[in-house]
């Protein structure tokens, strides 16, 4: 629980202000350069839950909050405002798919924090091969070097709709987005 004087209420209080009067845009705390000022214990684990000092951060709100200064700097991922910058831990990508939806030509993802990526040239979907299960672990970019990863029924209603199309090495899925093609693997068994 958090007490007075706590970082996390620093945190947040520092947050909510930087992100006055933008209404429901998000800040941009991609033209904040205050001073790092070390490391906060949060960690975003590989399912999306956001955990501070060990235990999970119970309010939607407050994770919500957060996700809005969030940075992924070329050294890691840091919680940022206009007066301070610290760093966290992320065990996979910040964030995760949670629906799919054909909205005209685009594929539209919603994430665990509400954000709402359309898959297309500015966000492109990307399939990386798990090294422990050699499965494929998809990955949509969100915002600013920011991804999101599939969540396994994401993916699934994904490969419902992808159409096949001949590559120079066989047939592969995909799926189009606002005019860029995805493809999400090879339809031959074991490739």
């Amino acid at each position: 629980m958090a007490v007075a004087g706590d970082p996390l209420i620093s945190l947040a209080s520092a947050a909510r202000s930087g992100s006055e009067g933008a209404g429901r845009a998000l800040p941009p705390v991609h033209l904040w350069n205050p001073p790092h000022c070390g490391e906060i214990d949060i960690r975003i684990r590989r399912d999306g839950s956001w955990w501070h000092e060990g235990s999970p951060i119970g309010r939607p709100a407050l994770v919500r909050l957060f996700s809005t200064v969030l940075r992924r700097d070329p050294d890691g991922y840091y919680l940022v405002t206009p007066v301070e910058k610290l760093k966290i831990v992320v065990e996979d990508v910040p964030f995760v798919a949670v629906s799919v939806d054909r909205v005209g030509e685009a594929l539209s993802f919603v994430t665990n924090v509400g954000d709402i990526a359309e898959a297309g040239p500015d966000n492109p979907l990307r399939i990386e091969t798990d090294a422990a299960t050699g499965g494929p672990t998809p990955y949509v970019h969100v915002r600013r070097g920011l991804e999101a990863r599939l969540s396994r029924p994401v993916f699934y209603a994904l490969v419902e709709l992808a159409q096949p199309r001949a590559g120079p090495d066989g047939e592969h899925l995909g799926v189009a987005s606002n005019g860029a093609w995805f493809d999400l693997g090879s339809t031959e068994v074991g490739a």
